[in-house]
This record gives C-alpha cells, sequence and structure tokens, in this order.
C-alpha cells in the first residue's frame, strides 16, 4: 500500500496561506490545516512545532516577497517610504495575514529583510547611533498598526461594509447638536475610516519621518 504523502515546508506553508485568506487566525489551527491537506496533524508537527510557530512563518513569508527584487534607492526617508508601501501592498493582497504580523513577530528572512533595509536607512540618516534602535521600534509599530487597521477593512464582505456605512452615517449625521456640537459641525467633513486609506497612510508616514529628521544633528 502506497505511503501517506510527506508534505514539504513549502506546501504547508501555501496551504496555511489559502486557509488563512478564508479565515482569521482565531479560528485557524494545525488541525485543520491538515484537514485541508489530507493529512493528520502529526505530520505537520514535524516542521512546526506549534500553531504559533507556523502562524509566524506565515507571516514571515508575506513579508521576504514585500522585499523580493527591492533594491535600495534615494536618500533614506526615500528607502524608508518605499519599503513601507511594499509591505502595505503585501499584505493588502492577503488582509487576513496583516495581523499575524503584528501578533506574531517573526524571526525568520522576510523579518530580517525588513529590520535590516528600515536600519540602513536610519543609519544613513545621520541619527545618532544610540537612538536609531527605539526610533526603529517606533517605526515599526507605526507600520503595523496602519497595516493591520488598512487590513481590517480590507476582509468585510460588500454587505459588511454597506452596514458600517449606514453605522457611519447614523453615527454622524444624526448627532445631536446641542450634545455633540463639534460633530455636527463637522458632519458633512468628517470621513468614514474606510476613506482615502493609502493617502491617510502616506501622510501619517511622512509626519512620522519628519519627526526622526527633526532629531538628526
Amino acid at each position: 500500500m502506497a505511503g501517506r504523502r510527506r508534505w514539504t515546508t513549502e506546501e504547508i506553508l501555501d496551504a496555511a496561506v489559502d486557509l488563512l485568506r478564508t479565515s482569521d487566525t482565531e479560528s485557524f489551527s494545525v488541525r485543520k490545516l491538515a484537514a485541508a491537506l489530507g493529512t493528520d496533524s502529526s505530520s505537520l508537527y514535524r516542521h512546526f512545532r506549534n500553531k504559533t510557530e507556523l502562524l509566524r512563518a506565515v507571516a514571515d513569508r508575506i513579508l521576504a516577497a514585500a522585499m523580493d527584487g527591492y533594491r535600495p534607492a534615494g536618500d533614506w526617508k526615500q528607502r524608508i517610504t518605499a519599503t513601507a508601501l511594499r509591505l502595505r501592498e503585501a499584505f493588502g493582497e492577503h488582509p487576513q495575514l496583516a495581523a499575524v504580523w503584528g501578533r506574531y513577530a517573526s524571526g525568520g528572512t522576510g523579518s530580517r529583510l525588513v529590520m535590516e533595509e528600515v536600519l540602513q536607512a536610519l543609519r544613513a540618516s545621520g541619527l545618532p547611533e544610540e537612538e536609531i534602535p527605539s526610533r526603529y521600534h517606533r517605526l515599526v509599530i507605526l507600520l503595523a498598526a496602519l497595516i493591520a487597521s488598512e487590513a481590517s477593512i480590507g476582509v468585510l464582505t460588500p454587505g459588511e461594509y454597506e452596514q458600517g456605512m449606514e453605522h457611519f452615517r447614523v453615527a454622524v449625521l444624526g448627532a445631536d447638536p446641542d450634545r455633540f456640537p463639534a460633530l455636527a459641525h463637522f458632519a458633512r467633513e468628517i470621513r468614514p475610516l474606510g476613506a482615502d486609506r493609502r493617502a491617510a497612510f502616506e501622510e501619517i508616514l511622512a509626519a512620522h519621518i519628519a519627526q526622526i529628521e527633526t532629531a538628526i544633528p
């Protein structure tokens, strides 16, 4: 009788990405992944010790894909911006996986590529060496938060999105001007969270980079 097929690490990660496209990290499990592959969980535990390790590998794969073909160009600000936009685009194609990056820190090649480029760019900026680690940390937290926030909109179904827009309109346009005078005053100009996400991403990133620039001697 033919033996059970042995799945490679790359094939397991491919299947995990496909499964996470239609589920979230809470409902995702090694057992479900094994079922999708037509095998048992024990065969996957030969590659990954637990669910967290598997999710870290999946997140790292997205980071590696984002940096694939990247070549540093321009000054330090352009390099950080280019890296950030690559990460945004990569997780935008896999919005269900965006929260994985923020929740499960990766120590793989993809993570190292991102860390190396951001640190190199900060060193090129002229920042004092002792400030670079903390500046790096704050920048990556900002990027992870912005990307995860944007991705949360991307996973909504059309019905869920429209329902959210209706709640937004009721909350804003229906605000009692006596109780919420500022909200009522700006109601026609206030935009929902899902609007102009790319522009907001770039403006917030540019403001943070400008703040870093003030610390350069």
